[in-house]
């Protein structure tokens, strides 16, 4: 089968849409002198990069600085101020802009230039020091907006703001005060503000593996990924629903961003749920719930990851932490199969016919195009570097791309996966430098522990009510942002709360980190529902709503991590890690169906009713809870096989 089977969405409309609802996508189309100076900018910035992770990294000032300089001077290039004006006359680009890509390099450089100087004068800033922190920070403020969007730039201003105006503040807000000066110091000239962490982790390993992406997508995998889902799944009951399901868990091992994984994975999946007879806004919730998720699945996690292993810290690997966020993210996409698989029974949509389906043959036999993502995840396991296994395992999807012949990859693909895996790291490099700001406030004001004192204190020191007040806020402070500053921004505020409770750090953070996560699918602002509302033709918001519905198991799972740690293996034995996984599963299963209103046929509402009941008493981790839920599910379970509606035979649970 090829997409010529379907109607899908053209170029052109793909790109309309991801300018439209992702701002990292909006960037100008140049040409002529200034098109070679952004192309040999990008590559030369991903030479950098390389050269640091294969030789070492530079002092940390000037692997962050130099990295931030790149960054600043091809975002000015390349994002215009405004984004419906992408070209200014004959030139491209404004000649506001080009001074700022000076300016940009000029900030870049003035740390490696000056380093023996500034360490000298051991905290002392000079009049040209402090304009240049001055101007630092205001570009990487113009330079987040740009690329990223209005949400984080206007937090960070505010957590400026905060710092600066603390003695104004209410009481259990109040602080002394920074003045500009130790604004600015703290901002640029040491490692807790804008060259603090987030952007140390986005200097290393993010911008390495957002490389290895960009690879992946030109040895043609992220097709295969598509084509495969569609062998696996596309013949089961409501097959392209299925298909949406699975190649989007495997488009986001590569993508960091949910509205572009929906464009491109929804441009193939939305159109043949459509023409199967979804509807539009289900069709749309489908791509964008899974989409979303893809953002929760290991091993890159949206880039999240990398940044989770230095926030959490004490010891714990990048491997403990892909392991922990394993069986949630199977639980995440297990929940949206589930309730794909009763909605398709519910209105009797079959699977894809034989002449739709491509040749399976063909495509098993091209297994082989996913083992640069198998390699990144064993290399991991066994204990090599993050730097080093994303290393090897670019240089594997170089190999393979050249014995893909589907791919046709050339040496000229090689420049090109460069140029583009660097002009994705533009916004994340933006948006870490901005994390950074956000960060460097809350560590000189204490703002964190003032916060999650303040949390506690609204929910009177209990653990249910403040896990639901921290979850609000995550999802409030991720709407509109990128998953790496997203979860910056949630660890930093809405975390400690959780964690002051005595909940094991990484539990904690996965926690903020999976309902920031999910404010892309959470109206008012679902810009991955959205987006897929555009692919589809849906109402926006009414996808949106379906979008939260079928990821129920999202706002459900965190709460069982949170109160049951071993369903992140974390101090647990293996029978105890079977029992928390097969009563979660159950427990989907149940609350899908009563969510869909169909089982094995259609559901009375108080069979809907207590199969939600049995579904949250068996996600709740503890033994009577459990227990009770089993039996309420066997019997609802019973119920279905005897009682047999003449207007609605039952089908049996098969093909899942």
């Amino acid at each position: 089968m090829s997409k010529e089977s379907f109607e899908t969405l053209s170029q052109e409309k793909q790109q309309e849409l991801l300018e439209k609802y992702d701002v990292e996508a909006g960037t100008r189309k140049l040409t002529g002198v200034l098109g070679n100076i952004v192309f040999f900018g990008l590559l030369a910035f991903s030479l950098f990069q390389l050269y640091t992770a294969i030789f070492g990294v530079f002092t940390a000032q000037i692997q962050r600085s130099v990295h931030l300089g790149f960054a600043l001077s091809l975002i000015f290039l390349l994002y215009p101020a405004n984004r419906k004006k992408r070209k200014i006359g004959k030139l491209q680009v404004a000649w506001y802009d080009i001074v700022l890509a000076i300016l940009g390099v000029y900030v870049g450089l003035y740390w490696p230039v000056n380093i023996d100087e500034i360490v000298m004068r051991a905290g002392i800033l000079t009049q040209i020091d402090f304009y240049t922190g001055l101007l630092a920070t205001l570009l990487v403020l113009e330079a987040t907006r740009r690329a990223v969007g209005l949400p984080i730039t206007i937090i960070a201003i505010l957590f400026l703001a905060y710092g600066y105006f603390g003695p104004y503040m209410p009481d259990f807000l109040s602080h002394s005060g920074l003045s500009l000066e130790r604004l600015i110091q703290t901002m640029f000239f040491t490692t807790e503000g804008i060259l603090g962490t987030p952007l140390a982790v986005s200097s290393t390993f993010i911008f390495l593996f957002l490389l290895f992406g960009s690879f992946l997508v030109k040895t043609g995998v992220g097709q295969y990924f598509n084509d495969l889902a569609v062998a696996v799944a596309g013949r089961s009951i409501g097959g392209p629903a299925k298909v949406a399901v699975f190649s989007s868990a495997l488009q986001g091992t590569i993508s960091g961003s949910s509205v572009a994984n929906v464009v491109t994975s929804g441009a193939f999946t939305i159109p043949m749920m459509k023409k199967l007879g979804y509807k539009k806004e289900f069709a749309g919730a489908v791509e964008a719930a899974a989409s979303t998720g893809g953002q929760l699945m290991p091993p890159v996690m949206g880039a999240a990851a990398f940044l989770m292993v230095e926030f959490i810290g004490g010891g714990i690997t990048y491997w403990d932490i892909a392991k922990a966020a394993a069986i949630p993210a199977v639980l995440y996409f297990t929940g949206i199969w589930i309730m794909t698989h009763f909605e398709a029974k519910r209105i009797g949509l079959k699977g894809l016919t034989k002449e739709q389906m491509p040749n399976r043959k063909e495509i098993f036999k091209q297994l082989y195009l996913l083992l640069p993502i198998i390699a990144v995840i064993v290399l991991l396991m066994v204990g090599v570097t993050v730097t080093h296994a994303a290393l090897y395992s670019i240089l594997l999807s170089i190999i393979v791309g050249f014995i893909n012949r589907a791919a046709n990859m050339k040496w000229k693909d090689i420049i090109l996966a460069l140029v583009d895996g660097a002009r994705t790291a533009l916004s994340v490099a933006a948006a870490t430098a901005a994390a950074g700001i956000i960060v460097g406030i809350v560590t000189k004001t204490g703002l964190g522990l003032k916060l999650a004192n303040g949390l506690l204190d609204l929910a009177g020191g209990l653990l249910l009510p403040t896990l639901f007040l921290t979850m609000i806020a995550s999802i409030i402070l991720g709407m509109g942002s990128p998953t790496t500053a997203n979860y910056v921004i949630t660890s930093t505020i809405a975390a400690p709360a959780i964690i002051l409770l005595g909940v094991p750090d990484l539990s904690a953070h996965l926690f903020v980190f999976y309902f920031g996560i999910i404010a892309d699918i959470t109206p008012p602002v679902a810009l991955a529902a959205f987006a897929a509302a555009g692919v589809s033709g849906g109402e926006p918001i009414r996808t949106g709503i379906q979008s939260a519905k079928l990821a129920i198991a999202a706002f459900i799972i965190p709460y069982v991590f949170v109160l049951s740690p071993q369903l992140l293996m974390i101090d647990t034995t293996p029978w105890q890690l079977v029992w928390v996984v097969f009563t979660a599963l159950s427990g989907m299963i149940a609350i899908g169906a009563g969510i869909i209103g169909f089982w094995m046929r259609k559901l009375q509402w108080w069979e809907r009713f207590f199969s939600i009941i049995a579904g949250l008493l068996l996600i709740y981790p503890e033994r009577i809870s459990d227990v009770t839920g089993l039996i309420l599910f066997v019997a609802l379970l019973m119920v279905q096989l005897f009682w047999k509606r003449d207007e609605n035979k039952p089908t049996g649970m098969v093909n899942m």
